[in-house]
């Protein structure tokens, strides 16, 4: 890779215009790096081709499917990703060592979990400690713990990631749910139902299997990655749904549907980068979620 005459790599790169780089690496476009970073696309764009002219070098090919790595862009993205990691770690460092109970948490959960379990306990952290600025963030992604897209995770599976602490919180029953005053199908059967189930990217949760091999006879009529979905359409007589005990026991219009046996418990997991584990409005929000929940 040749640099431009005169400059260095320190001369002609900022760690700004680098994340701003790295984004579009990963996203693959700049619509949805912009919204990764909270940029507008014009300023995406316009620091992507300073950083380019700054280079001397074409970073991306734009393709009609997105951006994508040139060899000089890919030799600059192995620079600048060990770069990241650097600056991330000093982040959480120093972020790790503040004891004062103010400042941003950011918290990660799915949808459901967080409106109808975490936001009681959220809440009750909120009135005891007022300067201590709550961002929970609903995503059916695995926000990074590493990057500080997140400070705090819960997961329904086990932390792969290194560098992150992590216990099994809770095991949380589920049910099967059904319109009130519905005809209720048989087990064993279910010859004339309608089922309500995870899309296909989620078809491997062990509830998806067992719910049709209890009505092997129904039909499927809608799949969605999102629970509270599944509640609402089972509430409007959709069909027969799995659900979270919390979710299902707390959404009007619905009521269980006894069976022999309960559909599979999912156990729920919390984690955070071990660079925070000194940090004060962590550690408070920890005990606390640890107390109500564990």
């Amino acid at each position: 890779m040749t640099w431009p005459t005169g400059k260095s790599k320190a001369s002609t790169m900022e760690w700004s215009d680098l994340r701003i780089f790295l984004a579009i690496a990963r996203e693959g476009t700049l619509g949805a790096a912009a919204r990764t970073l909270g940029q507008t696309q014009p300023t995406m764009g316009r620091r992507l081709r300073a950083l380019e002219a700054s280079l001397g070098q074409t970073l991306f090919q734009r393709t009609s499917d997105g951006f994508v790595l040139t060899e000089e862009g890919a030799v600059v993205c192995q620079h600048a990703e060990r770069m990241e990691q650097e600056v991330l770690a000093f982040e959480r460092t120093l972020a790790g060592q503040q004891q004062e109970l103010d400042g941003l948490l950011r918290i990660t959960s799915s949808d459901w979990f967080g409106s109808h379990v975490l936001t009681p306990v959220l809440a009750e952290f909120s009135r005891e400690h007022p300067r201590v600025t709550l961002e929970l963030l609903t995503d059916t992604r695995f926000l990074s713990l590493a990057r500080r897209e997140a400070d705090l995770a819960f997961r329904i599976k086990p932390f792969e990631e290194p560098d992150v602490v992590s216990r099994k919180l809770l095991r949380m029953p589920y049910a099967v749910y059904l319109k009130k005053g519905a005809r209720r199908p048989k087990p064993g059967d279910g010859k004339g139902a309608s089922l309500i189930t995870m899309d296909q990217a989620f078809g491997d949760m062990p509830d998806v299997a067992w719910l049709q091999a209890q009505f092997p006879h129904a039909t499927v009529a809608f799949r969605s990655n999102a629970r509270d979905v599944h509640a609402r359409l089972c509430a409007q007589g959709v069909g027969l749904a799995v659900l979270p005990r919390p979710l299902g026991d707390a959404t009007q219009g619905i009521e269980r549907l006894p069976m022999k046996e309960d559909p599979p418990p999912r156990d729920t997991w919390i984690g955070y980068h071990r660079d925070l584990r000194r940090l004060a409005r962590l550690r408070a929000l920890l005990d606390l979620v640890i107390e109500r929940l564990a």
